[in-house]
């Protein structure tokens, strides 16, 4: 089975599709999102895409499996190796049609930020969402410095990032991370709801009001992701890094000595 799922419509979807893993992503995950973003961008019937997670997860963040791979590796390969990794899922945002991340479960980490490259997000109440990279050691990633403070200003921004905290559907929805939150049960009709009001809109002046959108954060993102990648390439190697990988590994809190 393929762990990216497309369908092609009207109303097209990118589906994560790792549920016994909680959508946790990997690099060929990535490779799959970036293919399906060229394959919708080719073809002239999508007018809304929705990007989901299959499951109880909307997506958990980086594979751990990857952090212990990357921790093996040289700063400057896993420098060039993160940027594409950003790049391919975050290329989302190069979508030529609005886009609807639906959020039922946990949106942490890299999949908060793969969640905050769409243009509107949709969330169930139950949902967890945050920014925990300092939590298992690493600089914030995929553009999380950049999205981030551009959805919800740059004090919420930093309290969320430099505590890693975790924030429910409701509370993301009054710091403007969310568009909107509703009962997990009643996720699926909000959905269509709002996607039928895009539907109802003028498709060139959709989507050309899009593009508008999309264009200063698509001419920022390059040096933020430099940035990103770098401190991260840096962090992989640090006994912190290794430390929470343990802990992961042994179902316990990591501590941490900053070396």
């Amino acid at each position: 089975m393929a762990s990216v799922r497309v369908e092609v419509g009207p109303v097209s979807r990118i589906v994560l599709a790792r549920p016994d893993k909680h959508n946790a992503m990997t690099a060929e995950m990535g490779a799959l999102v970036s293919q399906a973003v060229h394959e919708l961008n080719q073809s002239s019937v999508p007018r809304v895409v929705l990007v989901e997670g299959e499951g109880r997860a909307f997506c958990a963040g980086g594979d751990f499996s990857l952090i212990e791979e990357n921790s093996k590796k040289t700063p400057e390969a896993n420098r060039r190796d993160m940027i594409d990794f950003y790049g391919s899922f975050l290329s989302i945002a190069r979508l030529r049609v609005p886009t609807i991340a639906v959020l039922q479960g946990a949106t942490v980490g890299a999949g908060l930020c793969f969640a905050m490259a769409a243009d509107l997000r949709i969330a169930a109440h139950e949902a967890k969402l945050g920014a925990n990279f300092v939590r298992v050691g690493l600089h914030p990633g995929m553009g999380c410095t950049l999205l981030l403070p551009r959805l919800v200003g740059a004090a919420k921004a930093s309290e969320l990032i430099l505590t890693g905290r975790l924030i429910g559907g409701e509370e993301a929805e009054r710091i403007g991370l969310v568009q909107r939150t509703v009962p997990r049960a009643e996720l699926a009709a909000e959905v269509e709801r709002v996607t039928a009001e895009i539907l109802g809109a003028a498709p060139i002046a959709v989507v050309q009001a899009k593009e508008t959108l999309s264009a200063p954060l698509l001419s920022a993102l390059d040096a933020a992701l430099e940035r990103e990648a770098a401190c991260q390439a840096l962090d992989f190697t640090t006994a912190d890094l290794k430390e929470a990988v343990a802990a992961f590994q042994g179902g316990r809190a990591p501590v941490f000595t900053g070396t």
